[in-house]
Formats: C-alpha cells, sequence, structure tokens
C-alpha cells in the first residue's frame, strides 16, 4: 500500500463535494489507519485578529481546513514550534503555546487552519481509485503563501508533467477547452 504523507491531494473536476470542488489538500498523514490533511484554498471570513488581540498579522485569514471540526493548527517554517515536519520545511502546530509565539512573531510566515479533512482506513485509498483526487507533489511556497489560484496552479504543474514530458508538445494552451 503506497501512502501519501506530505503530498497534495488536488480535487479532480468530477469531485463535486461543496467541501472539496476545486481544493488542494496538504496530507499531513496518511497511514494504514486513514489520512487527515488541510484544504489550503478555502480562507475563512475570521482572521488571526479575532482570535489574538496581539498578533503582529491580525488581517491575515485563518483557512477552512476541512469539514471536521478539530483544534486550530498551523503551517509554518519553525522547526522549533513544531510537532510535526510535513514535507522538508514545513512544520505543523497546534499547541496553543506554538500558536501564540508563532502569532506574534511579525518575521515568521504561517497558516492558520480551522477544522481538518479526514479519512478512514481505506477510505482515500478508495476515492483515489474512483479518481475523486490526483496525487501531486508538495512544495513549500504553495503551502506557506496563502495562493488564490492554487488549484489551478497545482493542477497546470500536473499537466504540464503529464503533457509536456513525454509528448514534446510545442505550444500547450493555458486552457484546453479553448481547443
Amino acid at each position: 500500500m503506497q501512502f501519501f504523507k506530505g503530498q497534495f491531494l488536488l480535487a479532480s473536476a468530477q469531485l463535486v463535494d461543496p467541501h472539496f470542488s476545486r481544493t488542494v489538500v496538504l496530507l499531513v498523514e496518511h497511514d494504514r489507519e486513514g489520512a487527515f490533511g488541510v484544504v489550503l484554498n478555502r480562507p475563512s471570513d475570521r482572521t488571526v485578529g479575532d482570535i489574538w488581540d496581539d498578533s503582529d498579522q491580525p488581517h491575515q485569514k485563518i483557512n477552512v481546513g476541512g469539514p471536521v471540526q478539530g483544534p486550530l493548527m498551523a503551517l509554518h517554517g519553525q522547526a522549533a514550534l513544531a510537532e510535526a515536519e510535513i514535507i522538508s520545511g514545513v512544520y505543523l502546530a497546534a499547541n496553543r503555546s506554538y500558536l501564540d509565539q508563532l502569532v506574534k512573531a511579525c518575521d515568521v510566515p504561517f497558516r492558520l487552519f480551522s477544522g481538518y479533512a479526514g479519512w478512514g482506513a481505506g477510505q482515500l485509498e478508495q476515492e483515489l481509485k474512483q479518481g475523486g483526487w490526483i496525487v501531486a507533489p508538495a512544495k513549500e511556497a504553495f503551502v506557506l503563501q496563502g495562493v488564490a489560484d492554487l488549484w489551478e496552479r497545482v493542477g497546470k504543474e500536473v499537466t504540464d508533467g503529464v503533457l509536456g514530458g513525454g509528448a514534446k508538445i510545442k505550444h500547450f494552451p493555458s486552457d484546453p477547452s479553448v481547443n
């Protein structure tokens, strides 16, 4: 069985579940017991300033990490303030004291998530077999920067890797649907 911790899950165009349509999920954990991750491209209406009065980044949006309720979590680049490393240079923190330090440090990029995406044993594997998700390598820049068009950008990288790598296409349109 192949596990995909530290990879992106790109929602396929056929995935119409409103929680996951056109999303990119970073898999934080994936093993025989199941998987969990956070949706990277669903900002909420809440901001860091709604929770922390003394944050150096009070207007930063908190992301909807998924439909499952859970603790507030952060992805960031500070090993000393983390419970786990997800990919090289990207760490996870859910400990309140770590989160407090992250939001008060003006020079530390971080992203906060409320909720998460979770799958029971075998559930994600079944969704992958059905074509609901495309697995792609995670990139630190895409994780730590709130990229508005993340689904399109990751999708383009996957498409370029598949079509551009072996097909030797000189001019591939940015939107193949207009071809």
